[in-house]
């Protein structure tokens, strides 16, 4: 192990995943010196492994189940994917899995990037390990930021180690197709890789412990998708735990709990993130290796005032656009701390990051897509908000009859009765995804319910679902 001399900059970034990169160009755009430390790719985990290659293998499908349900296109559309065709260009978007681009990017923005296994060693101190072995120390004159995000969570199962089991990295990387695949988990990365991997011609054995998909949306966003992927060929089974695994001659066995022996090609273990926070050297700053990293709203770790933490680790939100706004947030805190500027840290301010706790948007990119942002029905109840869920069918929107015939799909606004704003609002139907940065402006600016009655949808698409949803809310 040889160690270089130390290296002082304004700000050291830990993890160049498009959350640290944000944060890196945001305190190197407002002056600061700024360095970041990356032990893998350049662009991390959602330019290789999540956001970006899973979408690209997703893409083909909706198109293809979107021209199904059109005249004229139906009948050419019969056919399988050409799966080939798909995983090139899915491998396109990751690269080719090189980080060139992005690490040149870097270069261009004036962050420096240093390449390693990085470590705190103590207060406003980073220690970079190459592969060499070669150390070096980076100091930090006002700010240390944790974009280190997370990685698959694996239950402890007997004969795990054994069977190889699949992760999101693998299911959105597999260069070949399985014939028969298992997908454990009900969330989104199981439904969308479910999606995506039975149209690409595996047979797709679904195995859900819960009572449903999507546990965290609308109950009727989990059925919808559940709905769907059993048409497609998905064999769905809920409230089906998995015991044991192994792998038989090749095969992978799954053990349920009621005994019943699945046998497929591959299995992939959706069941959750955990930080990747267990080597990073907390315990010199005495924080507990391995936790997710507490802060506050201006991304600060509390008892510092120079530690911060951005993206999937702080645990607020498991989102690359979530994390991305944080870091956008924390860069900017860092920078007025760094010139003695007041704070404007008030709830919606330029300094706090409000929209963690009241208008989170996601995209679950199965057919039909389910679209939400801020609370659902029952999380405004439990945080004692006095509200009315208002449900509309798309099928009374013309824009949704022209979309594809048979449209299915429903939508739902989450009023709030005494202020008269929107606490959430959620989609579910093919192209919805669309839709709800509109909603995402409605929750985030709390605008009044008799303000959007000037809202004008154009016609016919199917933002005039929103027309149909107010005039529901004021009929009943």
């Amino acid at each position: 192990m040889t160690e270089t001399e130390t290296i002082a900059y304004d700000v050291v970034v830990l993890g160049a995943g498009p959350v640290g990169e944000n944060a890196a160009d945001r305190t190197h755009a407002a002056g600061l010196s700024t360095a970041i430390v990356e032990s893998e790719l350049v662009g991390g985990e959602c330019s290789y492994w999540a956001c970006m290659p899973s979408k690209a293998l997703l893409r083909p499908v909706i198109a293809q189940a979107d021209a199904r349900r059109l005249p004229g296109l139906a009948p050419a559309n019969r056919g399988p994917l050409d799966a080939e065709a798909v995983l090139a260009r899915r491998n396109d978007f990751a690269s080719h899995w090189k980080d060139d681009g992005q690490a040149a990017w870097l270069d261009g923005a004036g962050v420096a990037l240093y390449r390693g296994h990085g470590r705190l060693a103590g207060p406003r101190t980073v220690t970079v390990t190459a592969e060499d072995g070669t150390v070096t120390t980076l100091t930090a004159r006002q700010a240390v930021v944790v974009a280190t995000g997370t990685g698959a969570q694996l239950p402890d199962l007997p004969g795990l180690d054994e069977v190889r089991p699949w992760t999101s990295r693998e299911a959105t990387s597999a260069q070949t197709v399985p014939d028969r695949l298992i997908v454990v988990g009900g969330g989104v990365v199981a439904t969308e890789m479910a999606t995506a991997w039975q149209a690409l011609g595996s047979h797709v054995t679904l195995l859900v412990r819960g009572k449903g998909l999507l546990s965290r949306m609308e109950p009727f966003a989990g059925e919808l998708v559940a709905q769907s992927l059993t048409e497609a060929g998905v064999d769905v089974r809920t409230g089906t735990s998995v015991e044991s695994v192994s792998r038989e001659n090749g095969t992978v066995v799954a053990v349920t709990g009621t005994g019943e022996r699945i046998e497929a090609d591959e299995i992939l273990f959706a069941t959750g993130r955990a930080p990747q926070s267990g080597d990073i050297g907390l315990d010199t700053v005495g924080l507990e290796p391995g936790s997710w990293l507490e802060v506050d709203d201006t991304l600060q770790v509390p008892g510092t005032d120079w530690l911060y933490a951005v993206g999937d680790v702080n645990h607020r939100a498991l989102l690359t656009h979530q994390g991305k706004y944080q870091a956008r947030i924390a860069g900017a805190v860092i920078a007025a701390r760094a010139s003695d500027t007041p704070l404007d840290d008030a709830p919606w301010g330029a300094h706090a990051a409000t929209a963690d706790h009241h208008a989170v948007p996601q995209v679950v990119f199965t057919d039909p897509e389910a679209a939400a942002v801020g609370m659902s029905l029952a999380e405004a109840e439990e945080a004692g908000h006095r509200v009315r869920a208002v449900d509309v069918d798309f099928g009374s929107v013309a824009g949704a009859s022209l979309y594809g015939d048979g449209y299915k799909g429903r939508a739902r606004m989450v009023v709030d009765l005494d202020e008269e704003i929107l606490r959430g609002v959620t989609f579910v139907g093919p192209g919805v995804g669309e839709l709800v940065q509109s909603a995402t402006v409605a929750v985030a600016g709390q605008v009044p319910l008799d303000r959007l009655w000037h809202v004008v949808p154009p016609f016919p698409t199917l933002s005039e679902v929103w027309l149909r949803l107010l005039e529901a809310y004021r009929d009943n």
